[in-house]
């Protein structure tokens, strides 16, 4: 069974070790707007962005390149910048995970992921998202649609 997402996902319970995390928000233009590569993963009924744990001696941004080519397929991303730091406790509720994001633009339409629990890797216009299954995600991907991208009317 998928647990609902409440607020103790985002409660720190003491003595909970932390771990750190990157991922990234990958973005295309394609008939003339903004569209954004999400992944269905694990058992997951909903869309999450590209993200993962931090390997030893790795840069934040290189394990956020490493991930989101390893979940979603794509190797050609050009850097736009930092998005931020989200935090909450992980899918078992046993770490707690800081997560760094990257903003970043690819050119790569059929990406070819290589973990196992990636199902899906599909692109959605920034403003006609589908159902995400981290809260905090799906703020964040809102913040990029008003704070970071101009405001282009997607036509199907």
């Amino acid at each position: 069974m998928v647990p609902t997402i409440d607020q103790s996902w985002y409660q720190h319970p003491h003595g909970t070790p932390t771990e750190a995390a990157a991922g990234g928000v990958i973005l295309r233009q394609h008939r003339g707007c903004w569209w954004v590569a999400l992944i269905r993963e694990g058992s997951l009924p909903d869309y999450a962005l590209p993200k993962g744990h931090v390997e030893s001696g790795e840069s934040l941004q290189v394990a956020a390149r490493r991930e989101i080519e390893e979940e979603a397929g794509f190797s050609d991303l050009q850097l736009l910048g930092e998005l931020g730091v989200l935090e909450r406790l992980n899918f078992s509720k046993t770490h707690w995970k800081i997560t760094h994001y990257y903003l970043f633009q690819t050119e790569q339409v059929t990406p070819l992921p290589s973990d196992p629990k990636t199902h899906q890797v599909e692109w959605f216009p920034i403003d006609q998202l589908p159902p995400i299954f981290w809260p905090e995600q799906r703020q964040l991907l809102q913040q990029v649609r008003d704070e970071h991208l101009s405001s282009l009317e997607c036509s199907n």
